[in-house]
């Protein structure tokens, strides 16, 4: 299993550090999410100060950008990265396509396929100069003259990882895409019983091979190295966890548990801005079953429990890379790579 991070930096410099430190401290790869800056930004950064490490939006809202400019932009980081680059995508939820970014939302998965599909025929275009010709109910593309093409490149296979929560997202992913980013906010029921599940189902329609396809997830993960810490590091994991539990889109991770009726109680808090209330809604057995919790000579061991033999790759963090001593960092890496190879 691979094993990688997320980093959020806002600055040149500190993009640049944040990507040496994580290649130096052997992780396998670097992922930007969309949360209030750029996610294709420090990668562009990354690719110039690595050499080994992949790159991956993690993810990038795709629906208020156009698939001719997630094209170029894809194009460009995995031209300079050296066939390193991974895009990531995610629709996000209703309310922030109509209200944060202004886009209509209609038929998210139908449209996400047309996205994936749309992508791989501009890529066809550029690469082996095929008649640009895509004729879909969302997005239609027809034009590509010289001037606009920015011609073939060495690794011209750009992976599309899409993420979600809807189990036809999980067979779309399967059908059509290299990878599924499991949202954190699962349990390994939920994991076993609905994700993979669907994805398989994907698989098989498509007659494609479990081996061509690369799961992944994050992890919340709240520990320390003594029980203190660890306890120190629950409550801002659990106050994270009943923010995502609030929303019905997740709701299915708690309905497979039993719990769904704490989505009703956490929604009506958030109305009111009772968010210390939210997380108090937030048992002990949930937060097990959510997050990995334990101190750092256990966490590798849980990690490795859960996810073993299930995943391809895991996003794992004890914070940023730059926040830490760098000695404890790298053996806690150690460490999880050994349970988890």
């Amino acid at each position: 299993m691979k094993i990688d991070i997320s980093f959020l930096p806002s600055t040149f410099d500190a993009a640049a550090k944040v990507a040496r430190d994580a290649e130096a401290m052997g992780f396998d790869g670097l992922w930007s999410a969309e949360t209030s800056h750029d996610p294709f930004f420090p990668l562009v950064v990354a690719a110039r100060e690595t050499e080994r490490i992949h790159l991956g939006t993690g993810v990038a809202i795709v629906f208020p950008r156009s698939p001719m400019v997630l094209a170029n932009v894809c194009w460009d980081l995995q031209a300079n990265s050296g066939g390193r680059f991974m895009l990531g995508l995610g629709t996000q939820v209703k309310g922030h396509n109509q209200r944060r970014f202004s886009v209509k939302w209609v038929s998210p998965v139908k449209r996400l396929r047309e996205v994936v599909l749309s992508l791989r025929a501009i890529w066809d275009c550029w690469q082996n100069g095929t008649k640009l010709n895509f004729e879909g109910e969302f997005y239609q593309f027809s034009l590509m003259t010289p001037f606009f093409n920015p011609g073939p490149i060495e690794h011209p296979h750009v992976p599309i990882i899409i993420s979600g929560l809807n189990p036809l997202i999980n067979q779309l992913a399967g059908e059509v895409c290299d990878g599924f980013f499991v949202h954190n906010f699962h349990t390994p029921k939920y994991l076993a019983e609905t994700v993979i599940p669907n994805i398989e189902k994907g698989i098989a329609k498509a007659g494609r091979k479990r081996a061509d396809f690369t799961l992944l997830t994050g992890a919340f993960i709240a520990s320390g190295g003594s029980q203190d810490e660890v306890q120190k590091a629950i409550e801002p994991v659990r106050q994270q966890v009943s923010f995502y539990a609030s929303t019905r889109t997740y709701k299915g991770v708690l309905d497979a548990h039993g719990w769904g009726d704490t989505c009703f109680r956490l929604n009506e808090k958030a109305a009111k801005g009772n968010w210390d209330g939210m997380a108090a809604e937030i048992t002990d057995e949930m937060l097990n079953e959510i997050a990995v919790v334990g101190t750092y000579d256990e966490i590798a061991k849980k990690l490795s429990a859960r996810y073993k033999g299930i995943l391809d790759r895991i996003i794992i963090g004890f914070g940023a890379p730059e926040r830490q001593d760098e000695g404890r960092y790298r053996e806690l890496m150690q460490e999880v790579s050994r349970e988890l190879a």
